[in-house]
């Protein structure tokens, strides 16, 4: 999966407003195969987004072109269910770069910061108004500013501060994995090593 650095994104969002949208229906199990992370968002929400014949389904908001962006604004406990980082890969492999919700299950949130999805909680009455404004307005535009971890809708519409790991918004803002993140202090490691060595 590319390492793209993540700083302030302004974009349109799609809406999806269930809950408890489980890993197992953001990518079913029988697409699990496949060991590299590309080609997985072919197959997001496969079975609501296509019939039993192969077909696109035209009320899945997926398949409504007046819906694009870069955010999935969603219902509460997204994410539940079996622990795959599959699921992140689908999501972040069909265009996403953030899910907002005002509950994240705990495995899909960590899957999403080691693989470069922001997972961003609002209040459960934020959440409404987004899922509102947008299902009313696909144009509706928001701005993730992830140094300052706030959340704004655009132009000038409410605007709120979200929580993240500091560990994990430095590798997003840098664009690292934890691998990368490692080789990147290494010089540090070694002089810590080093120190420790003439100590015994």
């Amino acid at each position: 999966m590319p390492k793209v650095k993540f700083d302030i994104l302004e974009t349109t969002c799609v809406p999806l407003p269930l809950e408890n949208i489980d890993t197992d229906q953001i990518i079913p199990a029988r697409f699990l195969s496949a060991t590299s992370r590309e080609g997985f968002g072919d197959n997001l929400f496969r079975d609501w987004r296509y019939n039993k014949s192969g077909e696109k389904n035209s009320e899945f908001i997926l398949n409504d072109p007046r819906y694009s962006g870069k955010v999935l604004i969603t219902g509460k406990n997204f994410g539940c269910g079996s622990s795959r980082e599959h699921a992140v890969w689908a999501i972040y492999d069909y265009g996403f770069r953030a899910v907002v919700s005002s509950d994240l299950a705990d495995i899909f949130r960590n899957n999403s910061l080691n693989n470069g999805l922001l997972p961003v909680v609002v209040p459960a009455k934020f959440l409404k108004y987004l899922l509102d404004l947008t299902g009313k307005d696909p144009d509706t535009r928001v701005r993730i500013d992830l140094g300052k971890q706030l959340f704004s809708v655009m132009p000038a519409g409410e605007s709120v501060r979200f929580e993240i790991n500091q560990y994990k918004k430095e590798c997003l803002m840098k664009g690292l994995d934890d691998i990368d993140y490692l080789l990147s202090i290494m010089d540090l490691i070694k002089a810590y090593e080093f120190r420790n060595t003439l100590g015994k």
